[in-house]
């Protein structure tokens, strides 16, 4: 067992490799701060690429879908997949165009992707996607049904290769433009939550109750979702 993935000819960061990591922990941050996920994958020679929700558990990636989607088809019978997941986090203004850059996190994941047929394993997918995000919600909403089940299609994917990219600094300009008179510095970009807009058909009495509360206005997304996947992972 190690705690990194292996670093090959496909995942090895080769731009600014400096800011390149390879250990479970620092591509799991990344994945864990965010819902949406774009798949990489090439149907009859032509490439696509597909956002999706996705989630975690442990080094095994899950998302799903209509069973009709292209993507799922294509992807069923263990395809090639690249999942990337990637959060903007500011935007970086030098004293040149060619300095110019933004801050970020990424992560670049590989492995093959499969449809998930074994009824257990799928039965626990369809729990996941709920628990990941809102422990302890699944068992509060009407039961999932068997028509419901069969028109979902769970795809998942141990992550073989991975690595994360991360830049997270100021201004880097050249020592002989510093003195050049135009503002420089960063604009810290932030994904916020916004305050809980009711079903306007709510049942009475039906209040947020604390689980909601991971999910406050004001508080950021990312946060918010590394908490939850906190506790998601700490109940298991």
């Amino acid at each position: 067992m190690t705690d990194s993935y292996p670093v090959t000819a496909r995942n090895r960061v080769r731009r600014a490799h400096e800011r390149g990591s390879y250990d479970h922990a620092s591509v799991h941050a990344v994945l864990d701060a965010g819902m949406l996920a774009h798949v990489a994958y090439v149907i009859d020679g032509q490439p696509f690429c597909t956002p999706t929700l996705h989630w975690r558990e442990g080094d095994v990636l899950y998302w799903h879908g209509s069973s009709a989607s292209r993507m799922l088809r294509s992807l069923k019978d263990g395809a090639r997949a690249c999942v990337t997941v990637s959060h903007l986090d500011g935007l970086v203004l030098a004293r040149s165009g060619f300095n110019h850059s933004v801050n970020y996190r990424s992560a670049m994941c590989f492995g093959t992707a499969r449809l998930v047929d074994d009824p257990d394993e799928k039965a626990r997918a369809l729990t996941g996607v709920i628990e990941r995000f809102y422990k302890g919600r699944d068992e509060a909403l009407r039961p999932i049904t068997a028509k419901e089940t069969k028109a979902t299609a769970v795809i998942a994917m141990r992550i073989e290769e991975a690595s994360a990219k991360v830049r997270a600094k100021g201004v880097a300009d050249d020592e002989e433009d510093y003195g050049h008179p135009v503002w420089a510095g960063v604009i810290p970009v932030r994904t916020v939550l916004g305050t809980a807009e009711p079903c306007p058909r709510l049942a009475d009495g039906v209040t947020t109750g604390a689980l909601v509360d991971l999910y406050t206005e004001g508080k950021r997304l990312d946060s918010a979702l590394t908490a939850a996947m906190s506790f998601y992972e700490g109940a298991e």
